[in-house]
C-alpha cells in the first residue's frame, strides 16, 4: 500500500502587482504601506512557512494586460496554481477576449471589481449577465466581490445561472470593526442558499480594526458563514498583500486555521485546500 499523502493546501486568494499610482487608484493614503511591488518571490516563502503548496492569484487591475501578466507569472512559478483574471464581461468583444486565453489551464476564473461600481445593481445589467452566460462555455468560474448593500443583485445573479460556479470573496465584507452582523447576516444566509456558490474565508482582517483586532472578533462572523455554507463550500484565502495593512501573513491565516481546529480533519482538509482545488479545477502538475 502506498504511503498516505495528505491533501495539498492552497491559499485561494492573493494578489501580485507592480505598483503604479495611475492603475492602483484604490490604494488610498491610509494604504501607503502597500504602495510598492509585491511579487512571487515575496509570497513563496510565506506559503512554505505554513505548508501551503500553492495559491490562486486574483486580478487587481481591470484590463487584459493584468490577465496576461498574471498568466506569465504562473508559467514561471509553479506554486501559482491558478489565475483569476479580468475580461470585459460587458463588452461585445468578450468572445474574442475569451478566445485569446482559451487553452491556458492556469486561467481558472475571472472577476470584476463590482464593489467599486457606483450602481448597486451593476450585476443586474443585461450586458453583464450576457457576459456571465458566456463563461460556462469557457469553463471559467466567477469571483463575486461585493459589499452587503449589493446582496440583492448578487442573489438574483447566482440564481439566474445555477450551473455557473461562483465564489464569494471576503465573506462579502461585513462591518467587523463595528461588531455589526446586520444586515450582512441575513443577506449572506440568503445568498448561500444557492449551491453553485462557494465562499472564501478571506479579507477579514482589513474589515476589522487594523492591527488592533483579537481572534475572537471574527468568531461571530465565521459562525454565520459556517452555518450558511458548511465546510464543503468554504476555502481559506489570505488576501495578501492587502492583509498586511492589518496583520502579517501567518496571523491572517491563523484566524481561520485556529477556528477550524474544532472540526474533523476531513473538514479542515477541505477548507485548507481540497475545496479550492475542486472549485477552480487546479491543475495537478
Amino acid at each position: 500500500m502506498p504511503p498516505f499523502t495528505p491533501p495539498q493546501k492552497f491559499d485561494a486568494h492573493q494578489h501580485f502587482w507592480k505598483y503604479n499610482p495611475s492603475e492602483h487608484v484604490w490604494m488610498t493614503d491610509n494604504m501607503a504601506s502597500i504602495r510598492r511591488d509585491f511579487l512571487p518571490a515575496d509570497l513563496e516563502p510565506l506559503l512554505g512557512s505554513l505548508g501551503f503548496a500553492g495559491c490562486v492569484a486574483v486580478q487587481a487591475r481591470q484590463n487584459l494586460e493584468e490577465t496576461r501578466w498574471l498568466l506569465e507569472l504562473a508559467a514561471r512559478h509553479h506554486f501559482i496554481r491558478g489565475v483569476v483574471g479580468w475580461v470585459d464581461l460587458c463588452s461585445p468583444e468578450l468572445p474574442s477576449q475569451l478566445e485569446t486565453f482559451a487553452g491556458n489551464a492556469r486561467l481558472v476564473g475571472v472577476r470584476h471589481i463590482v464593489q467599486d461600481e457606483p450602481d448597486d445593481e451593476f450585476m443586474s445589467r443585461a450586458d453583464f449577465r450576457a457576459g456571465i452566460s458566456r463563461l460556462a462555455g469557457s469553463g471559467l468560474t466567477y469571483d463575486v466581490l461585493i459589499y452587503p448593500r449589493q446582496f440583492p443583485a448578487a442573489i438574483r445573479l447566482v440564481r439566474e445561472f445555477p450551473h455557473q460556479p461562483f465564489v464569494l470573496d471576503h465573506i462579502a465584507k461585513p462591518e467587523i470593526a463595528g461588531g455589526s452582523l446586520t444586515p450582512w447576516r441575513a443577506g449572506l444566509r440568503e445568498l448561500a442558499q444557492s449551491p453553485n456558490l462557494y465562499c472564501k474565508l478571506s479579507g477579514m482582517v482589513t474589515e476589522a480594526r487594523w492591527n488592533q483586532w483579537q481572534p475572537a472578533d471574527f468568531h461571530p462572523y465565521l459562525d454565520v458563514v459556517f452555518e450558511a455554507f458548511g465546510p464543503d463550500r468554504l476555502m481559506i484565502g489570505s488576501d495578501w498583500p492587502v492583509c498586511t495593512l492589518s496583520a502579517n501573513y501567518r496571523s491572517t491565516m491563523a484566524i481561520v486555521m485556529d477556528y477550524i481546529a474544532q472540526f474533523p480533519s476531513s473538514a479542515q482538509e477541505a477548507i485548507l485546500g481540497r475545496n479550492c482545488a475542486r472549485f477552480y479545477g487546479l491543475p495537478n502538475d
